[in-house]
């Protein structure tokens, strides 16, 4: 099934999920990308964002999660055995990372590359340390969680490939109309400060900052349409509910970034990338994802660790100052499009897989 044998190789994904701004969605764009270089079987569990290639295959798998006896663990290698190259996606899939860790020999499977996301920074470090001891590359997407797998765990230098995530840079060059997101029109004298996927109880510091700033100014919430409601109620306490407006994300969601004039408080990298390429100043502490990816330009204006007064006052300066959000936007954007332009990522990880499947 490997070498020579086929004239195309076959390479198995294995996640927990699918949603829309994880890694995950790496693996779907991922997927479509080289979709000229291999053929591919996705194993997923749980709800899928978006549709999938038609042509995808889904193979019959077992249970990605569960106890991690000796007999489960053999059934999911012996599922993996006859692919070129197996990729697995975070701690939802460290379960067939150990399986191929315990029965590579014995079932003769391909090499295993573990992709990892920024939300596993603070997970697991022990099960982690057994569970990648086969792999022969480990996929990180910034310095941190870089520095997380050679110290905490213990992943040799050579297994560990930094591979920024990429988006779609180009997509965000151009202003969407006022008009672009179903159910929310963008008046001509308002300005929006936008967050993305925030939960209601994150939201107090943006809240508060609306508080602090003219009227013209309102606040963007894209979030999943079932915390709409809490999100009002947490903006009704602070009695600014006609100034909070939660929205559902739009499958294009350059037509929402597009149309904020400040970005805050992201928790995902790929939310930092598109406000970035989008040319928006990124407000947001100095420990989060954000301070990994913003250029110099913006990095004086990140608040310290869980101090919501400094975040506040970062937000009322830029808004107040029309032609500094724009120079540290255009710096922003100028990187985005220099380094985390997905081209970048599909290249480096192209060469990453032909590298494992070896010569055809």
């Amino acid at each position: 099934m490997r070498g020579s044998e086929k004239a195309v190789p076959t390479i198995l994904h294995c996640c927990s999920t699918l949603d829309a701004s994880g890694m995950q969605a790496r693996c779907i764009r991922l997927i479509r990308a080289l979709d000229r270089d291999a053929n591919h079987a996705l194993v997923v569990e749980g709800p899928v964002a978006g549709p999938l290639p038609p042509h995808l295959s889904g193979p019959s798998f077992p249970d990605l999660a569960g106890s991690p006896w000796p007999g489960r663990l053999k059934r999911l290698a012996e599922a993996m055995a006859g692919y070129d190259l197996l990729c697995t996606y975070g701690a939802g899939a460290l379960d067939a990372a150990l399986a191929h860790t315990l029965f590579a020999d014995v079932y003769r499977l391909a090499p295993l590359v573990h992709h990892e996301g920024p939300s596993e920074l603070h997970r697991s470090t022990f099960s982690r340390r057994i569970a990648l001891g086969r792999t022969a590359a480990l996929v990180v997407p910034s310095r941190a969680m870089e520095q997380v797998a050679l110290e905490k765990w213990q992943q040799p230098r050579h297994r560990v490939r930094l591979i920024p995530d990429g988006i779609n840079t180009a997509a965000f060059a151009t202003s969407p109309k006022r008009d672009a997101v179903p159910g929310l029109i963008k008046r001509r004298e308002e300005l929006w400060l936008g967050t993305v996927a925030s939960t209601p109880g994150a939201l107090g510091p943006l809240i508060r900052a609306i508080t602090s700033l003219p009227v013209e100014w309102q606040l963007v919430v894209a979030a999943e349409e079932h915390s709409h409601e809490a999100i009002l109620a947490e903006a009704a306490r602070s009695g600014i509910e006609d100034r909070v407006h939660p929205v559902s994300p739009p499958a294009d969601r350059a037509r929402l970034i597009g149309l904020f004039d400040l970005f805050a408080s992201p928790q995902t990298a790929t939310g930092t990338l598109e406000a970035m390429a989008a040319g928006l100043f990124v407000a947001a502490p100095r420990d989060s994802e954000a301070a990994a990816l913003v250029p110099s330009e913006n990095g004086p204006f990140l608040s310290a660790p869980g101090d919501d007064a400094e975040l506040t006052a970062a937000i009322v300066r830029l808004a107040g100052d029309k032609a500094l959000r724009r120079r540290i936007g255009e710096a922003n954007r100028t990187l985005a499009r220099a380094k985390f332009d997905e081209k970048q990522m599909i290249e480096r990880t192209r060469a990453l897989y032909r590298t494992l499947i070896g010569p055809r």
